[in-house]
C-alpha cells in the first residue's frame, strides 16, 4: 500500500502541503489577532462595567500582553520560514494553546460568584462567536483544533457546572454539545483545505511531469528529424551512382534474357529515391527550413500542370481524372500548394480502385474551395483522426510499397498549417472520400508579374547600394547591375554605406535603393543597420533585404519592419524584379511582392 501510495502522491507532498498550511496560518494571523482582541476588549469593558471587578482588568491585561507578543511576526521575520514547516507548526500551536487558555480564564475572573445569567450569556455568546470563528481561521492546521478548542469551552463548560444548579448545568450541556459540534466542523473543514491543496500540488506535479514528456517528446522529434536529413542526404550521393550504373547496365542488356532483371532493378532504384525524397521533405518542413512566399497565384495553369504529371497514372489503372477549369486566383506559394494538391491527387488514386478523380475550385465570398474528391474505398470514421500520422496506412498490414510511405497525407497536413490553408475531410466507406483545401481568393486584374510584362523594360532604379560582407557576393551583384545600367556603390558594411550616403546626397544624385544582406560580418544586424541608414536618409530610400534566415521570429521581424525581403538564393530576374518593384511601389502596390 505504501509503494501504491508513493505512485499516487508526488515525492514530498506532505511536506509542500504542510509547509503551504502553515504559512496561511500565519497570513491569516494579523486579523485573527485583531478580531480577538476586538471581542475580548469589548467583552471585558461590558463586564467591568456591570461588576466593578478588578479581576476583569486583570483578564483584560493578559489578554492584551498576549495580542501585543504578535508571535506571528517572528514567523515574518524569519529568513528560512519556509525550510521548517515541522517547528513554525508547533510554535504556531503553541500560541493557539496560550490564547485558548487566557479565554478559558474568563468564566472564573469576569463573572462573581451568583446567579448572574445575564454575565453568563454574555460571556457564553462571546467565547462560542470566538471559537466559530477562530476555528474557520486556524483550522488550515489539524493540530489547531483541539489546542483552540477544548481548552475555552471545557473551561466554560467547568465554570457554569460548578455552579451546580439546574439552569447552569443545562448551559454547561449546551457549551460542551456545541464544543463538540465545532470540533467536527473544523475537522472537516480541514479536510476540505487539505484536499484542496493535495490536488493542487497534485496537478501541478502532473503538470510538470507533463511538460517534462513533452520536452522529451520535442527532443525525440527533433533528432529524428535530424535523423532522417542526414540519411536522405547521405543516401541519396550513393542512390544516384547507383541510378547511373544501372542506366549503363540496362542500356547494355537491353534486348537480351536478362534485361528484365536490369529492368526492375531500376524499378525499384526509383522507388527507393521516391522514398528518400519524402522523408526529406517531412525534416525540412519539421526543421523550419520551408518558407512560403506568399503571392497571387493562377489556378488553371496548376491544374494543367497537375493532369500532366498524373494523367499517365490515372490512365495506367483504367480511371478517370478530371482537373475543372477555373477562372479563380488565390494567395498561396506556388510550389508548395502544388505540392499538397499533387499529394492529395496521388493518395486519390493509389486508393481508388475504380471509378476516378475530380479536382474542381470554386469561389465563395473572400475564399476559395478546393475539392479533390474520389469514388475510392473511402476511410472509416475510428481512422478519419489518425489519416495524417506518419507511416500510417488503412489496409496495408504488409506495407506494399505501391501504395507508399504513409506521410503523403502528413505532408498534407503540415503544408497546410505552414500555408495557413485549413484542410477538412468526409469520407464514407466504400464510397470515396472528400477532401477541401481553403485559400483566400484574390482578384486576377493588376497581378500579371513583371517579368512577362511584354515588349516592356524593367523601369530599375538609377543607383543602388549594397551591403554585403562577403565580395564575391558584392562583386557578382555589381557586374549584373552595371550590365542593366544601374550604378552600383558596394559596400561591406554601415560607415562605409553612411559615407556613400553622405557623398551621393551632396553630389546630387541620391541612392534609390538600399540593398542589405541581413547577417553582416562580426555579427552585425543588417536589418537594424538598413533601418538607421533610412531614418537618416530619410524615406525616399528605398530598402531591399537579403537573407538566409527562416527562422519564424526572425522573419516576422523583418515583416513588422515593413521592408520587402528576398530570400537566399536569389535569382538574377527575381532580384531585377524586386528592384523594379521598390520603383514603381506607389504606381503599381499588387506587382510588388517579392
Amino acid at each position: 500500500m505504501a509503494a501504491m501510495n508513493a505512485d499516487v502522491h508526488p515525492p514530498g507532498l506532505t511536506q509542500r502541503v504542510l509547509r503551504e498550511q502553515v504559512a496561511a496560518v500565519h497570513a491569516n494571523a494579523p486579523a485573527a489577532y485583531l478580531a480577538d482582541l476586538l471581542t475580548a476588549q469589548t467583552l471585558g469593558i461590558g463586564l467591568f462595567v456591570a461588576t466593578r471587578r478588578w479581576q476583569v482588568l486583570l483578564w483584560m491585561a493578559l489578554h492584551l500582553a498576549l495580542t501585543l507578543r504578535r508571535a506571528y511576526r517572528r514567523y515574518e521575520r524569519s529568513p528560512d520560514a519556509a525550510a521548517q514547516p515541522e517547528y513554525w507548526a508547533r510554535f504556531n500551536a503553541r500560541n493557539v494553546l496560550l490564547r485558548s487558555c487566557i479565554w478559558g480564564l474568563a468564566p472564573w475572573l469576569c463573572v462573581p460568584p451568583g446567579r448572574n445569567l445575564g454575565l453568563w450569556v454574555m460571556v457564553i455568546v462571546m467565547m462560542m462567536g470566538g471559537c466559530a470563528g477562530g476555528a474557520l481561521s486556524l483550522a488550515v492546521l489539524k493540530r489547531n483544533i483541539p489546542r483552540f478548542i477544548v481548552p475555552s469551552m471545557a473551561s466554560l463548560t467547568l465554570a457554569l457546572a460548578w455552579r451546580g444548579d439546574t439552569v447552569h448545568l443545562f448551559l454547561a450541556t449546551g457549551c460542551l454539545l456545541y464544543m463538540c459540534v465545532m470540533i467536527i466542523f473544523a475537522l472537516q473543514h480541514h479536510r476540505l483545505l487539505t484536499a484542496a491543496l493535495t490536488m493542487r500540488f497534485e496537478k501541478e506535479a502532473l503538470a510538470e511531469q507533463l511538460s517534462h514528456q513533452i520536452a522529451a517528446t520535442q527532443r525525440a522529434s527533433a533528432e529524428k528529424t535530424r535523423f532522417l536529413a542526414a540519411a536522405s542526404h547521405d543516401l541519396r550521393q550513393p542512390l544516384h551512382a547507383i541510378a547511373l550504373f544501372g542506366a549503363v547496365i540496362e542500356k547494355k542488356l537491353q534486348g537480351s534474357e536478362e534485361w528484365h532483371h536490369a529492368a526492375r532493378l531500376m524499378d525499384a532504384v526509383g522507388t527507393l529515391g521516391d522514398s528518400l525524397d519524402t522523408l526529406l521533405d517531412i525534416s525540412r518542413l519539421d526543421a523550419g527550413e520551408v518558407s512560403p512566399q506568399i503571392r497571387p497565384v493562377e489556378l488553371n495553369p496548376l491544374f494543367l500542370a497537375l493532369n500532366n504529371v498524373f494523367a499517365a497514372q490515372a490512365a495506367d489503372r483504367d480511371l478517370q481524372l478530371r482537373l475543372l477549369a477555373t477562372p479563380c486566383w488565390v494567395l498561396s506559394d506556388l510550389q508548395l500548394l502544388q505540392r499538397l494538391l499533387s499529394n492529395l491527387v496521388d493518395n486519390a488514386l493509389k486508393y481508388t480502385p475504380r471509378g476516378g478523380v475530380v479536382v474542381a475550385a470554386r469561389a465563395r465570398g473572400p475564399l476559395v474551395w478546393i475539392d479533390v474528391r474520389d469514388t475510392g474505398i473511402g476511410i472509416a470514421h475510428e481512422h478519419l483522426g489518425r489519416i495524417f500520422d506518419e507511416f500510417y496506412q488503412i489496409g496495408n498490414p504488409g506495407r506494399d510499397r505501391a501504395k507508399g510511405l504513409g506521410i503523403g497525407l502528413s505532408i498534407v497536413q503540415r503544408l497546410s498549417r505552414l500555408l495557413g490553408h485549413p484542410l477538412q475531410v468526409r469520407s464514407r466507406l466504400h464510397r470515396g472520400s472528400h477532401f477541401r483545401l481553403v485559400l483566400p481568393a484574390v482578384t486576377a486584374s493588376g497581378v500579371v508579374p513583371l517579368a512577362v510584362c511584354p515588349g516592356a523594360a524593367l523601369p530599375l532604379p538609377q543607383r543602388v547600394l549594397l551591403i554585403d560582407d562577403e565580395a564575391a557576393i558584392r562583386q557578382a551583384v555589381t557586374g549584373l547591375l552595371q550590365a542593366h545600367g544601374v550604378a552600383i556603390d558596394a559596400v561591406a558594411g554601415e560607415a562605409e554605406a553612411e559615407a556613400v550616403l553622405a557623398q551621393a546626397s551632396q553630389e546630387g544624385l541620391p541612392v534609390e535603393v538600399l540593398l542589405c544582406d541581413v547577417r553582416l560580418a562580426d555579427g552585425a544586424d543588417g536589418l537594424a543597420a538598413a533601418q538607421r541608414l533610412r531614418a537618416r536618409s530619410g524615406s525616399g530610400l528605398q530598402v531591399l533585404l537579403i537573407t538566409g534566415e527562416t527562422a519564424p521570429q526572425r522573419q516576422q521581424q523583418m515583416l513588422d519592419a515593413g521592408l520587402q525581403v528576398l530570400l537566399k538564393p536569389v535569382a538574377a530576374d527575381r532580384l531585377l524584379q524586386a528592384l523594379a518593384s521598390l520603383v514603381q511601389h506607389d504606381a503599381q502596390p499588387v506587382c510588388t511582392r517579392s
